[in-house]
C-alpha cells in the first residue's frame, strides 16, 4: 500500500473513533430529518412551498449541515491541532511529506460528506417517501461545487489559524453563516427576500441543491460563484499554509 493510502486508512480510523465527528458530521443530519418528519404537519403538502411537504423542502438543508460540519468545523480544527502539536513539522523530516496528510484529511472528510448526504437521501426516501433528486446531473454538479467551496474555505481557515482555538473560532463564524443562509436555523422560505437572494451564493449553495432536487436545472451564476470560491480559497490556502 502506498504511503498516501496508508495515511487515508489511518485518518479514516481516527475519524471513526471520534464520537463527535462521527455522530455530528455523519449521523446527526439524518436524525434531525427523521425527527422532523415524525411531526405529521410537516408531512403535509403546503401551498407556501409550491405543493411540497416541509420534509421534502428541508432535506437539502440537512445536506448543507453535513457538508458544513465536516468542511468548516472538523477539517480546520484537526489540521490546526496537527500544526499546534508539531505533527506537520515532524512529518517534514520524513519521507512522508505533510502534503499527503492534508490530502488524506481532505479525502476522509470529503468521503464522509458524501456518505452523510447519501444517508440523508436514503433515509428520507425510505422513511418518509422524500423524492430523490429529480435533476441528477444538476444535483451532482451543485453538490460537488458546493462541497468543494466549503472545503476550500475550511482549508483557508486551517491555513491562517495559528492555534486550534483560533481555528475553531474562525470556523464557527463561517459555519453559522452557512447554516443560517442554508435554512438550517430558520427555514429559507421564512427569510426576507434579500437574505434569500444573498444566500443563493453562500457555499454550499442550498438553493442550487433544492432546485435540482425538485427537477429544475440550477442557475448558472451561483454555480460559477461556488467554483470561483473553491478555486480562489483553495489557491490562497495552498500559498499561505504554514506547517509550523
Amino acid at each position: 500500500m502506498s504511503s498516501l493510502g496508508k495515511l487515508i486508512q489511518i485518518e479514516t480510523r481516527l475519524f471513526l473513533r471520534d464520537p463527535m465527528s462521527l455522530v455530528i458530521g455523519l449521523v446527526l443530519p439524518t436524525v434531525i430529518l427523521i425527527g422532523l418528519g415524525a411531526v405529521p404537519l410537516l408531512r403535509e403538502p403546503s401551498e407556501d412551498l409550491g405543493g411540497l411537504r416541509f420534509i421534502d423542502y428541508f432535506a437539502p438543508s440537512m445536506i448543507v449541515m453535513a457538508v458544513g460540519t465536516l468542511g468548516l468545523t472538523n477539517l480546520p480544527s484537526v489540521l490546526a491541532t496537527y500544526r499546534e502539536h508539531g505533527i506537520l513539522r515532524r512529518l517534514q523530516a520524513t519521507p512522508v511529506h505533510p502534503v499527503k496528510l492534508l490530502v488524506a484529511q481532505l479525502a476522509v472528510n470529503l468521503g464522509a460528506s458524501l456518505a452523510s448526504a447519501l444517508l440523508v437521501i436514503a433515509a428520507g426516501r425510505l422513511v418518509y417517501g422524500v423524492p430523490l433528486p429529480q435533476h441528477l446531473l444538476g444535483f451532482a454538479l451543485a453538490f460537488v461545487l458546493g462541497m468543494s467551496s466549503v472545503f476550500a474555505l475550511g482549508m483557508l481557515v486551517a491555513a491562517v489559524a495559528p492555534t486550534t482555538r483560533a481555528a475553531t473560532g474562525l470556523a464557527s463564524v463561517l459555519f453559522m453563516a452557512a447554516m443560517f443562509f442554508g435554512g438550517v436555523y430558520i427555514p429559507r422560505f421564512m427569510l426576507p427576500d434579500a437574505v434569500l437572494r444573498f444566500g443563493d451564493f453562500v457555499p454550499p449553495g442550498v438553493q442550487s441543491l433544492l432546485d435540482a432536487w425538485t427537477g429544475t436545472a440550477p442557475a448558472v451564476i451561483p454555480l460559477v460563484v461556488m467554483a470561483a470560491t473553491a478555486v480562489a480559497a483553495g489557491a490562497v490556502a495552498a500559498r499561505i499554509f504554514k506547517w509550523e
